[in-house]
């Protein structure tokens, strides 16, 4: 995962916020591992309509706790796929800010095949922590920054009931920064 550049001087001040801020409070446990396990059961039946139901469940809870607005849901069959001459690349999930709705995709681009639900998940956490960049901090762009991917691991961790991992970062050009997963794996 790489971050983002940043971004001109007008939304500096707020891109640098956003990369400081790498915690998030997070609802009881109890309130978020029935969803989640009702996702997974949701994706072991490879229903959209069964995972979109439990991911129903999941995000209205984190919308209350965090007193913002509740986000919409859809989820879609198989991901879309970009492919250029030297590259391809797969859309996971996306979140639009003006109709507060997430869309995440539960199959894979190529073969068809049931995202694993941890990417899943892991997606939609995602998804769910742009949504809090506008609603809750209020930020006028979600950018990718450090603080951004801390703040969407540790919901995921949470909601998975897994202990955090610590991610390490390698700064690269332009201001930007690398996940150093062989660092962030060895803990």
């Amino acid at each position: 995962m790489l971050t983002d550049s940043p971004p001109g001087k007008g939304n500096l001040a707020r891109f640098n916020e956003s990369d400081r801020i790498g915690t998030l409070l997070l609802p009881p446990p109890a309130a978020l591992l029935g969803p989640t396990h009702s996702i997974e059961a949701g994706m072991k039946t490879g229903k959209a309509q069964e995972v979109r139901v439990a991911c129903e469940q999941f995000l209205p809870c984190l919308s209350r706790f965090h007193e913002v607005s509740p986000c919409g849901v859809r989820v879609l069959a198989s991901r879309p796929l970009r492919i250029r001459e030297n590259w391809s690349s797969e859309l996971f999930g996306d979140y639009n800010p003006s109709t507060l709705a997430i869309r995440v995709w539960m199959r894979t681009a190529v073969k068809k095949d049931i995202t694993s639900f941890g990417t899943f998940l892991s997606t939609l956490c995602h998804e769910y922590c742009h949504h809090l960049d506008f609603q809750h901090f209020k930020f006028p762009d979600s950018w990718h920054t450090r603080g951004f991917y801390e703040r969407a691991a540790a919901l995921y961790h949470y909601a998975r009931g897994t202990p955090p991992k610590r991610l390490y970062w390698a700064p690269t050009s332009a201001g930007r920064w690398l996940i150093d997963w062989p660092r962030t794996n060895r803990g």
